[in-house]
């Protein structure tokens, strides 16, 4: 099911980005010049954010030949439970800044925006509970810490909404920014998983289910206009 999620994913994004958000945010007022650089601004920071994240988990493996005790494996396990909560609270409340800057835009991107960040955080979710599991939360324990990450999503939906109504001169901008993390985490991240699967068995489905998500965002935002 997760696999699966990941490729109607890979379509939704890319669709979004490049069929909805880009034309959007430069059929404005805004200088294209200054449009591109913040879509390289964008991936780079991007790129080096997963850095970080993975530079951070790197430094330790319960089986990297090192012999850890454990208490040290318990309390390097729980540091990376709550930094992982820390990070997803973070990424979810600038995710509701950006599906704000798009309902700002127009409706119905700001629809789509958000069909595509749920299709991708799904299995992100899932994957976050089986590490907290993995940190020492019990299942109850993750779950309320992982619902209330969620809900800072609807934090910075707010402040996005009542900030960016006043300044709109920087939602092309901020649509811009949340193209570039679409983009970025699409063929970075969700493709290359698609790609470790390369028998036509299971690549007919992936194709079906990227045009079936590339399908639905040209049916939400097109369909009835």
């Amino acid at each position: 099911m997760v696999e699966r999620m990941v490729s109607l994913s890979v379509g939704i994004m890319l669709s979004t980005a490049l069929l909805n958000a880009l034309p959007e945010a430069f059929e404005s007022k805004a200088d294209p010049r200054t449009l591109f650089a913040t879509l390289l601004a964008g991936l780079l920071a991007f790129f080096l954010l997963e850095k970080l994240a993975l530079l951070r988990h790197s430094h330790h493996h319960e089986h990297d030949g090192h012999h850890h005790a454990h208490g040290h494996d318990a309390r390097e396990a729980g540091k990376s439970g709550w930094m992982i909560l820390v990070g997803d609270g973070l990424h979810n409340f600038t995710d509701g800044i950006l599906i704000a800057a798009a309902f700002l835009a127009e409706p119905r991107l700001g629809l789509v925006t958000g069909l595509a960040m749920i299709a991708h955080e799904i299995p992100q979710e899932i994957g976050d509970f089986i590490v907290l599991l993995n940190a020492g939360f019990s299942r109850m324990r993750a779950y309320v810490f992982n619902l209330l990450c969620s809900l800072m999503g609807v934090a910075g939906g707010v402040l996005g909404y009542y900030t960016l109504d006043k300044a709109s001169h920087l939602i092309p901008y901020v649509l811009v920014f949340a193209s570039s993390g679409f983009l970025y985490i699409a063929v970075s991240d969700l493709m290359p998983q698609m790609q470790r699967r390369a028998t036509v068995r299971e690549t007919v489905p992936q194709v079906i289910l990227v045009a079936l998500g590339v399908s639905l965002v040209l049916l939400l935002t097109h369909g009835a206009g």
